[in-house]
């Protein structure tokens, strides 16, 4: 089959078994007329990013509800959408988010460019944010290529070439198969079919519109596709963390982390800095302030992109009015601490504290 016949084939595949998700318009919508709304789509793929459409879903409805549009976005404190997005992690994405917003607020007059070059030069988009745009949002032609795309493409090609190695050879398959009509669905096309049917294990050939093509189709080849280098084995750093509670109402005392950096501008619970060489039995020299602190029996592990994490957790239950006046710090009271921006692993050390 060519290009365009497997282009075809797709799209009627597609036209019957798009997914429904809350950022796209489906093809009977589209032959309608209804258009897709590029700040939906910017906003959902910044979100999905390195993390499921299950985890996203939610947070995509929340911040929609909440900002409507770029400039409502725009217009927004940025701690609160830093709060909004706690729990989604890579929260550098968060504070490019709101610059992007502020950026196509002020200085596009709330329309996001319409072509892959002009998009890249926004905050934080990259090539593959900036594709999906202009392909998705616009229908220009562009070869949108994320895991879901790199893995049907490597198995129906059998490219073998291990990532990351392998993607100008793939990007340059999805480019010569994206047609020129309808490009936008074919690129949701192509994520929904790895998402659904090529998936990483097991793969449902049989039900494969591309079966025909495919050269490992039903074989033991196609689970060994994509190829990938040999990762990098994490190190693992140590540190610790303190939760000072008030003993009257509960409130647990806070603090604003760095804006640059690792977790920057998020919120966390007072702690030592992390290191390899951090020594869990003098933890306790790294304490905000003196007092009473009971360690916990409960070891936070968390994992990074680069490295995994181990947090040692102390408690303390005080008067709030003993504690001293500590920078960038506050209590916040249990009924707010849910809404604070804590990341995953500030969450889990409360927990650990506080359970």
């Amino acid at each position: 089959m060519n290009s365009a016949s497997l282009a075809a084939t797709l799209l009627d595949w597609y036209d019957r078994h798009a997914r429904k998700l809350p950022w796209r318009v489906s093809p009977e919508d589209r032959k309608l007329g209804e258009i897709p709304d590029p700040y939906r789509i910017w906003l959902s793929e910044v979100m999905l990013q390195q993390t499921t459409v299950a985890a996203v879903k939610d947070y995509f409805e929340k911040f929609t509800r909440t900002w409507p549009t770029v400039e409502d976005l725009a217009a927004a404190p940025e701690e609160d959408v830093m709060k909004a997005w706690a729990g989604l992690g890579y929260y550098s994405r968060a504070r490019n988010l709101k610059k992007c917003a502020d950026t196509v607020a002020s200085e596009h007059e709330g329309r996001f460019p319409d072509d892959e070059k002009a998009l890249l030069g926004l905050p934080g988009i990259g090539p593959y944010t900036a594709a999906a745009i202009a392909t998705i949002a616009f229908d220009q032609h562009a070869a949108v290529v994320d895991g879901n795309v790199e893995r049907v493409l490597t198995r129906l090609r059998q490219i073998e070439t291990p990532l990351p190695d392998a993607k100008v050879e793939i990007k340059a398959v999805m480019s010569d198969l994206t047609p020129f009509d309808r490009p936008g669905d074919f690129a949701q096309a192509v994520m929904d079919l790895g998402a659904t049917i090529c998936t990483p294990k097991r793969p449902a050939c049989s039900l494969c519109p591309w079966i025909e093509a495919c050269k490992v189709q039903g074989s033991a080849v196609a689970e060994t596709l994509p190829r990938k280098a040999p990762k990098k084995q994490k190190p693992t750093r140590y540190g610790a963390a303190f939760v000072a509670k008030d003993q009257v109402s509960g409130a647990v005392l806070l603090r604003r982390r760095p804006p640059k950096g690792l977790l920057g501008g998020m919120t966390e619970v007072p702690g030592s800095e992390w290191s390899e060489t951090f020594d869990p039995s003098k933890a306790l020299d790294h304490a905000p302030f003196p007092a009473s602190w009971r360690k916990r029996s409960v070891e936070v592990k968390h994992t990074f992109t680069h490295f995994h994490l181990k947090l040692t957790v102390y408690i303390s239950d005080l008067a709030a009015s003993a504690v001293p006046e500590l920078e960038n710090t506050w209590w916040s009271a249990p009924d707010t601490l849910q809404e604070e921006a804590l990341p995953t692993v500030m969450r889990k050390a409360l927990a650990a504290a506080l359970d």
